[in-house]
């Protein structure tokens, strides 16, 4: 540890000024990154829960060597957390396409208590070090993370009037490193006429696409009758039919 800082490990006017500022500045910094994202939870959202944070745990610890109470030293800091996980719970959204938004930010906020309690405690270095971890994390690693992300599962319906047809499709999408994560099929098939849907759920292992490209080769293979992309919001089930 920093001998320099030994000074101010001590629960006196100058150590708790020095932390209550440190909090302010670290809760800012990060929360700073989260309102230019326009974020649920942002600057002065962050300043609060880090602020809290200190002075629980500085309370905590005051109890204890000052007052000399026969209390736990950890008792007030530890309820910090599940606050935490309240707090950090509401900025947590799901969309209408059922993607989940604030994640991030919930982490951060939770993240942002912790790094409070480590200040309230008189652990500047691990402090200090975890603040620019976490703006690193929501900063330089935004776009790292586009890296190792893959597009969305999406849904066809297809129409087509024989068995051989599907084979074709999911013989293609297969070739174009597109998973067949769901199939179902129903149909009619009489002497006369064989007509056969099918929802194919298809799961894309690369980033990018061309969903344009893909349905309009599958409209042109042979015995398919219509394809189409699903949207998010329809809902469209099938009795799932055996498949050779």
């Amino acid at each position: 540890m920093l001998s320099i800082l030994d000074k101010l490990r001590d629960i006196n006017l100058l150590s708790v000024t020095f932390r209550l500022i440190a909090a302010f500045i670290i809760g800012a910094a990060i929360g700073i990154e989260r309102s230019y994202k326009n974020r649920p939870a942002g600057f002065r959202t962050h300043i609060l829960v880090c602020i809290g944070a200190t002075i629980a745990s500085m309370t905590g610890i005051y109890l204890y060597l000052n007052a000399h109470l026969p209390t736990d030293i950890s008792r007030i800091g530890a309820q910090v957390v599940p606050g935490l996980g309240f707090i950090g719970g509401g900025t947590i959204i799901v969309t209408k396409n059922n993607k989940i938004k604030g994640l991030t930010t919930a982490a951060g906020l939770w993240a942002c208590g912790i790094i409070g309690l480590a200040i309230g405690a008189g652990f500047y270095e691990g402090a200090i070090i975890s603040a620019v971890l976490v703006l690193a994390a929501e900063t330089c690693f935004n776009n790292v993370r586009h890296l190792f992300q893959r597009a969305p599962d999406f849904q066809i319906v297809l129409s087509y009037q024989n068995k051989t047809s599907l084979d074709h499709v999911l013989r293609y999408c297969k070739n174009n490193r597109l998973a067949i994560a769901n199939l179902q099929v129903t149909g009619t098939n009489d002497s006369q006429n064989s007509l056969y849907s099918a929802i194919i759920t298809l799961r894309p292992r690369k980033a990018l696409i061309d969903k344009q490209a893909l349905l309009e080769h599958i409209r042109v293979t042979v015995g398919v009758i219509s394809v189409s992309e699903v949207e998010q919001s329809e809902k469209i089930t099938f009795k799932i039919t055996s498949h050779e």
